[in-house]
């Protein structure tokens, strides 16, 4: 992997930037140097040594977060490679979801996460201590079934060990993968989270426990995935509207993210939510082994449904941007702002009809797809990135 570029100062020159951070949605430059975002304006001036990428015809964004993931590629049966993830779907920084408990955390870390770097991995600690660790076609063992598998000190110390990684401790709660254990798990998870100072990410499946118990217990900051889940558990009711612990616990402050996976994204739940005006925090893709090849695919594919369901492109880009950034703690992330981290997006939105499903197999088509373009990773055009466009002479 390279990321070599002709120097220090870059400009992305014509594009259509979307900075949802800062309200912007207009053709201008973008200039990064030294790493991070230097300017944004018309016609930025050059010098001898920029590096300049003519993206007209382009949509350049703040580098794209994808707040659901599972990267833990070699170490655990469901991880995915980020770094190839980043080349396919223009994204910067891949949040993952508690592949990796204390027990396995270093070699998260060492193997995966440090390798791949400028691709930026961030990850929510499993309060298992094995993490996730018995996931895939022909074998799945939920990692809170057994209760002797939680062991809250042994997540504080890894937190604390890691603190310039972490960003929140993971929990999956529900009879898929928590068996009979019901709403004990996010107990803990809880208590661990309240102890280091992180939000909490919450996964929920099938009852027990029930969306009420779950909706009912998180804080302000914490995180619902799964949030447009299908029935059961889902947030809507039968005859459409959001039901009232929901409502409730947005009002306090839960964050809702998408995390499509392979079973916990329906579009009947979308359209009721969204008929409802009740519209995603974050878009993530819960990308891993089940997913990967569809219906989730990645981020870029996973906001496509939601331009498909009516949402708008600076609405979507926001959840894949600047909610995702406040929802990891990172507001040098997701954003455009001189000064914030050197990361932007660049893809292309082809109007074409695509087709699109949900975890139920349910079809619908599109009129418009995002295809990756380019990455620009710690101010440098990533020159591992798709579609290598071509440097101004």
């Amino acid at each position: 992997m390279s990321d070599a570029t002709h120097g220090n100062d870059l400009i992305l020159r014509g594009g259509r930037v979307i900075d949802p951070s800062q309200d912007i949605d207009r053709i201008t430059d973008v200039r990064f140097t030294n790493g991070v975002v230097a300017a944004l304006g018309d016609r930025l001036a050059e010098g001898p040594s920029t590096e300049v990428r003519d993206v007209r015809g382009k949509v350049v964004t703040p580098g794209l977060i994808d707040l659901h993931t599972h990267v833990y590629w070699g170490g655990t049966s469901i991880g995915v490679d980020a770094v190839a993830l980043a080349r396919s779907s223009a994204t910067a920084v891949f949040v993952d979801a508690g592949t990796a408990g204390p027990g396995n955390f270093p070699g998260f870390r060492k193997h995966v996460i440090e390798p791949a770097m400028p691709v930026r991995i961030l990850p929510f600690l499993n309060l298992s201590y094995a993490g996730i660790f018995g996931f895939s076609s022909t074998v799945m063992v939920g990692e809170c079934a057994d209760l002797r598998l939680l062991d809250l000190n042994e997540c504080v110390r890894v937190v604390r060990e890691n603190a310039d990684l972490i960003c929140g401790i993971k929990v999956r709660v529900g009879r898929g993968a928590g068996g009979a254990s019901g709403v004990a798990p996010l107990d803990m998870a809880l208590e661990v989270a309240e102890e280091v100072g992180l939000p909490l990410m919450a996964h929920l499946d099938h009852p027990p426990p029930s969306r009420l118990e779950v909706m009912s217990r998180l804080r302000p900051g914490d995180i619902l995935t799964h949030c447009f889940r299908p029935f059961p558990n889902a947030p809507s009711g039968p005859a459409g509207g959001v039901r009232p612990e929901v409502n409730a616990a947005r009002a306090r402050g839960v964050i809702f993210d998408v995390g499509h996976g392979g079973g916990s994204f329906g579009f009947g739940t979308g359209r009721a939510m969204l008929a409802a005006g009740f519209k995603p925090d974050v878009i993530s893709s819960d990308v891993h082994v089940l997913s990967i090849n569809g219906p989730a695919f990645d981020l870029l594919h996973t906001l496509g449904k939601f331009l498909a369901l009516g949402m708008t492109l600076p609405e979507v880009v926001a959840c894949a941007t600047v909610n995702a950034a406040r929802a990891i703690r990172r507001p040098g992330l997701g954003t455009l702002k001189p000064g914030a981290a050197g990361d932007a997006g660049i893809f292309e939105v082809v109007a074409t009809p695509t087709q699109y499903r949900d975890v139920l197999g349910e079809l619908i088509v599109g009129e418009r797809r995002l295809v990756a373009r380019g990455l620009v990773l710690n101010g440098r055009w990533w020159s591992d990135g798709v579609a290598d466009l071509t440097a101004e002479s």
